[in-house]
């Protein structure tokens, strides 16, 4: 992660530099120019049209020469921050170091930035060594091929629309029940009350264009409309997870339905359209080089505040703002807009957020494991070691086997974290496929639609793979379930996987909390009292989190749980339900915890 920043530095000093040398150059061919033009002038006497064309040049030379100054200002400033970057460095000379404390902090910081890479700097372990060559994040030009464009204003409003209709529907409630009666019937009301519902809502919120919409109530003139309403909202979605809860279920079902045959002759239109991504938009208006530029790392990277002075903070902004700038103009055509190249812009931004709140946890667990569990030797009351039957655990594994299982489980979920955009976009395209069936079941877990997703599984056992040949060694099965009684389909599967770091950033906030509670002189009692230490608290649970949050448990059999791919994520969840039952539990509590729900609830 630092030395990113640092490369990305080094280019936007050097891109600043050279643009600085143009703008002299370009200055000195306005002067020649303007003493060319002043020499006719005085030949020509009064000519109005030439002193017209010098009074011109003299304008173009003086903005020359402002903006002269402004990129060597910018030219000198961007090698600043490299040359203090360079300063505060660590593993430099001792008394170099120690004399700027600030800066070393600050670049401490920075490189925290990306935790994805400093999770596996400090060990030398093949595991680790391995993880820090798996993200491959930096590749914007494959990236922007699943990141979905920011939703606009107008959009905004349309996704208002939808989510009111969806709320209000009891769509799979009255199609996916058993009953004589046609499904192919249902499932065409249903649409059509839907559809009747949003043309209502549209009414209501503008009158004139409600009027328009409905005026010979023909559903299938207004494809176009009801197309676009559905993939905002798919759109909305994919960049917040967290939204949409109850109805996102329902119009992914939806949508399925109405790519049936049947059902599209008696609709007589499509209500699924392609998603709108980032790389959609420049291929179609020829932008795709912006996408190798070198500024797009720093143009969309996300700022870091923590542990950085306010200053620090607005120069990073302004520099990220500039970047932007820059970009903007570089690649502006008459077809591809500075607007199109701004949404794009951040639209990878947005991916890159969501990258933070979803990816650094589990790269924060990651660092603890390292951080307080040697792999081979364990500490003496801390041994990850685990029994079958001891504790509710389904599998029998040694410290070390325990050690290397939690680390390549949470290695395998920071890369389903990070590629989850170009999972969720696969998973739409097997879920809402022309012609995909899908079998009603009953899979223990109450009626599902089982149904297979050929692009979803091949993706994720490319992840898998990629995981596999990096770490070396694999602890336990790699079976993948998808499309079975488990995993009933790509829709259930990515759900699942969206928990991830809802059920890792609560313990990870925990952690770090510890500290901070033992302030409090009572509080600093308790936890002396019960667990020895802050520290021996900190150990105590992790201990039993990387236990028992990975024992093969919350199944009654080990094709449902145990040690394979999905079955790690099902313990997780296991050890979730339990954690009232746990003796730090008012740690938790104390630290605000309210539940596994997503968030940070100490907002």
């Amino acid at each position: 992660g630092r030395r990113r920043l640092e490369v990305a530095r080094q280019q936007f000093a050097e891109y600043a530099n050279a643009r600085a040398d143009e703008s002299v150059a370009f200055g000195e061919q306005i002067q020649k120019v303007l003493g060319i033009a002043s020499e006719a002038a005085g030949t020509h006497g009064d000519d109005a049209v030439m002193r017209a064309m010098v009074d011109g040049i003299v304008d173009l030379a003086e903005a020359a020469t402002g903006a002269k100054a402004e990129a060597q200002a910018m030219a000198a400033t961007a090698m600043e921050d490299v040359n203090k970057a360079g300063a505060g460095a660590p593993g430099g000379d001792g008394g170099d170091g120690g004399g700027d404390g600030g800066a070393g902090a600050a670049m401490e910081e920075e490189a925290n930035g990306d935790k994805g890479d400093i999770a596996m700097e400090d060990d030398a372990a093949a595991i680790a060594a391995a993880a820090a060559n798996l993200d491959p994040a930096m590749n914007f030009v494959e990236r922007a091929k699943y990141i979905p464009l920011r939703l606009d204003m107008e959009e905004r409003k349309l996704l208002r629309l939808l989510e009111a209709a969806m709320h209000v529907s009891e769509y799979t409630d009255k199609v996916d029940v058993l009953t004589y009666r046609s499904k192919t019937g249902r499932i065409t009301e249903q649409l059509k009350e839907i559809c009747a519902i949003m043309c209502g809502l549209v009414v209501a919120t503008d009158y004139r264009r409600g009027q328009r919409l409905i005026v010979d109530k023909d559903f299938a003139a207004n494809a176009a409309f009801f197309q676009a309403v559905f993939e905002i909202g798919r759109r909305h979605k994919v960049q917040n997870p967290e939204k949409m809860r109850s109805e996102y279920g329902k119009m992914v079902y939806l949508l399925q339905d109405s790519q049936m045959e049947e059902v599209q002759e008696l609709l007589e239109f499509k209500l699924v359209k392609p998603l709108k991504t980032a790389h959609n938009l420049l291929a179609d208006k020829s932008g795709l080089a912006m996408l190798a530029d070198g500024l797009m790392h720093q143009a969309t990277a996300e700022i870091m505040h923590e542990g950085k002075a306010r200053h620090e903070v607005q120069r990073e902004i302004k520099a990220k703002e500039k970047a932007r700038e820059h970009l903007s103009r570089r690649y502006a055509t008459a077809v591809l807009s500075s607007e199109d190249i701004l949404s794009v812009l951040y639209s990878i931004s947005d991916n890159n957020s969501y990258l933070r709140f979803n990816r650094d946890p589990v790269d924060k667990m990651i660092g603890y494991l390292k951080e307080y569990f040697e792999p081979k030797i364990p500490e003496k009351g801390f041994s990850l070691g685990i029994t079958m039957g001891m504790g509710g655990a389904r599998l029998s594994h040694n410290h070390e086997r325990q050690y290397t299982y939690v680390m390549q489980s949470m290695m395998l979920w920071r890369e389903v974290s990070n590629d989850m955009f170009k999972l969720w976009y696969l998973a739409e395209g097997d879920l809402l496929r022309e012609g995909g069936r899908y079998q009603l079941t009953n899979t223990g877990q109450g009626l599902n639609r089982v149904q297979s997703a050929p692009g979803t599984n091949k993706a994720i056992h490319q992840v898998l793979n990629r995981c596999q040949s990096k770490l070396g060694h694999w602890v336990g099965s790699s079976v993948v379930h998808l499309g079975d009684h488990n995993v009933p389909n790509a829709l259930m599967f990515i759900d699942k996987y969206t928990q991830v770091p809802r059920i890792l950033n609560p313990v990870a906030l925990v952690v770090s909390q510890v500290d901070e509670l033992c302030k409090d002189p009572g509080l600093l009692r308790y936890v002396e009292g019960a667990f020895g230490s802050a520290d021996g608290c900190r150990k105590a649970i992790l201990a039993d989190f990387f236990r028992h949050a990975f024992d093969g448990s919350g199944a009654d059999n080990f094709f449902d749980a145990g040690s394979c791919i999905d079955g790690r994520l099902t313990s997780a969840w296991n050890w979730c339900s339990k954690i009232e039952k746990k003796e730090y539990y008012p740690v938790f509590k104390l630290s605000g915890f309210t539940g596994f729900d997503g968030g940070d609830f100490r907002s």
